[in-house]
């Protein structure tokens, strides 16, 4: 039986079990039952409950992700702790929690309590505040978090880590972008270690080529290579979304087209990965810039997808 308050992604097993359970306060907080809330701690019960599992989130947490200023001010006052981590698949604290899902009453009351603004994101898709309020894109809660002294260029979880001007950009906020830019956020940091992107990929791959022509006038660099496990440079990512005018822009820009990326053993061009994926259009304009025949990693000669079967 699923979790209440527990996402679980496309490619996740939704196999919850007991340890994952939300305790009777965290599931009344994520519930938005504040008269519940109310009577579990007059009867004692801890606003600290740990989180419980890999998804779980203690009750401020879940009613910060809930956008619930109720539940967060009751709880507070009842000495819930504001920066507590969270389960070990993401560990979000609740400022992370609320300014990731656009709800700026709450990371209002979370700063006034006290809430650490440059808490560093847990190793597996962890978040800063600033990191998950750019990520979603609200730009009003982005500028409050850089006024109350967040960070731009923070560290990044070391899995699908993204620093808050690569999280704006892979979404397309193009608001966000100009206002990190404009605080001095890097431009070309680097991918995270696994799942990462740049920037300028994050454009790439999203298709805006507003954003990918503004990161390039920013000083991107066109040819940083992508994360080492499930990255690629951004004409890869370009080509493989089926982003023709990007792949455009991009190939104006100096990107290299003989560059392989993707995972070990299945490293390739963006025109094997587009031909892969069937971008015919793209394709076509990465065979009509090239002018030449392209060689598979391995030496074999390049085909397109209708000359080679279903094999």
């Amino acid at each position: 039986m699923p979790v209440p308050g527990i996402h679980f992604d496309d490619d996740e097993e939704d196999e919850s079990t007991a340890d994952d359970a939300l305790s009777p306060l965290q599931l009344a907080a994520w519930q938005g039952d504040l008269i519940n809330a109310t009577t579990l701690l007059q009867q004692g019960a801890d606003p600290n409950e740990e989180p419980r599992g890999w998804y779980g989130k203690t009750a401020l947490q879940a009613a910060a992700l809930q956008g619930d200023l109720q539940i967060v001010h009751l709880l507070l006052e009842a000495g819930a702790d504001v920066d507590a981590p969270g389960g070990n698949n993401g560990g979000r604290a609740a400022l992370a929690l609320a300014a990731g899902a656009g709800h700026g009453v709450v990371v209002d009351r979370l700063l006034n309590a006290g809430a650490d603004v440059h808490l560093p994101p847990h190793k597996y898709m962890g978040r800063t505040p600033l990191q998950a309020a750019a990520e979603f894109g609200d730009l009003d809660i982005v500028k409050k978090l850089v006024k109350a002294g967040a960070k731009v260029d923070s560290p990044v979880a070391q899995h699908f880590g993204r620093t808050p001007l690569q999280a704006a950009a892979e979404n397309g906020h193009r608001g966000v972008v100009h206002f990190l830019l404009n605080a001095g956020a890097s431009v070309n940091s680097p991918p995270s270690r696994s799942s990462g992107i740049t920037a300028l990929q994050g454009a790439a791959v999203s298709g805006s080529v507003t954003l990918v022509q503004g990161l390039l006038e920013s000083g991107a660099d066109v040819n940083t290579d992508g994360s080492r496990y499930q990255g690629g440079a951004a004409l890869w990512l370009a080509a493989g979304a089926g982003h023709v005018d990007v792949v455009e822009v991009l190939l104006d820009a100096g990107a290299n087209t003989s560059a392989v990326s993707g995972n070990e053993g299945k490293r390739c061009t963006a025109l094997q990965i587009a031909n892969w994926k069937g971008r015919p259009e793209v394709v076509e304009l990465l065979m009509r810039r090239q002018k030449l025949q392209d060689v598979g990693p391995a030496g074999a000669p390049f085909q397109l997808k209708s000359e080679m079967g279903t094999s």
